[in-house]
């Protein structure tokens, strides 16, 4: 079970997709084949559990699912870590983000499952950011960002934003900007989609 500590009024939604061979990590297919990509995947996944659930209760945690929402490793990680297994909306990114978020009964911070430096002490910082602030981001080195994390939902946040490119925070940040939020960035982290930022994972050194 997840371990309670700070921030229990603070929801975090994690999106991810099942680890189908093909369909999961596709940009690293080209290094190691959709079941080798897939697998890295799940590895992932499973590392992001782990990290959530040092961080915040799981009551306060749901694992958005994409592309099989009975898949084993979810529910197994489930079982594992009793958080809440919810399907993503149908829409783009945008859409789906602001569909979860929207979700929680107070501020909510959401993440994908592919950047292994998030820890649970950043967590826990992104988190305590929401007191004072309206936002909160942990831009990537690649231009996006791997949190995102809001007092109160709001869809403009994800207005006309192009998704996949290296402009995501930077309009990001104006969209928050033209509501007038106070936005904090704590760290700036990376996240694994291409070969060299597996190798960099894998030289990293494990807590």
């Amino acid at each position: 079970m997840c371990a309670e500590r700070l921030h229990d009024e603070v929801a975090l939604a994690i999106l991810a997709k099942a680890p189908i061979p093909g369909r999961a990590k596709t940009r690293l297919i080209p290094a190691l084949g959709p079941e080798g990509a897939a697998r890295v995947h799940a590895q992932l996944l499973g590392h992001t559990l782990e990290v959530a659930c040092a961080a915040l209760p799981p009551e306060r945690i749901t694992l958005w699912t994409a592309l099989d929402h009975a898949h084993p490793l979810f529910l197994a990680l489930a079982e594992r870590h009793g958080v809440t297994l919810r399907p993503q909306l149908e829409g783009d990114l945008g859409e789906r983000m602001h569909h979860a978020l929207a979700q929680a009964d107070g501020p909510a911070m959401i993440i994908g499952s592919d950047c292994p430096v998030l820890t649970p002490a950043l967590l826990g910082t992104c988190a305590e950011a929401l007191e004072d602030h309206d936002a909160v981001c942990l831009p990537a080195e690649d231009g996006g960002y791997a949190l995102l994390g809001v007092r109160h939902p709001d869809p403009r946040i994800f207005d006309d934003i192009l998704w996949g490119t290296g402009s995501v925070m930077a309009e990001t940040h104006q969209r928050i900007a033209a509501l007038g939020w106070r936005l904090a960035c704590p760290a700036t982290v990376w996240d694994v989609d291409r070969p060299e930022d597996l190798r960099r994972w894998l030289r990293s050194p494990r807590p």
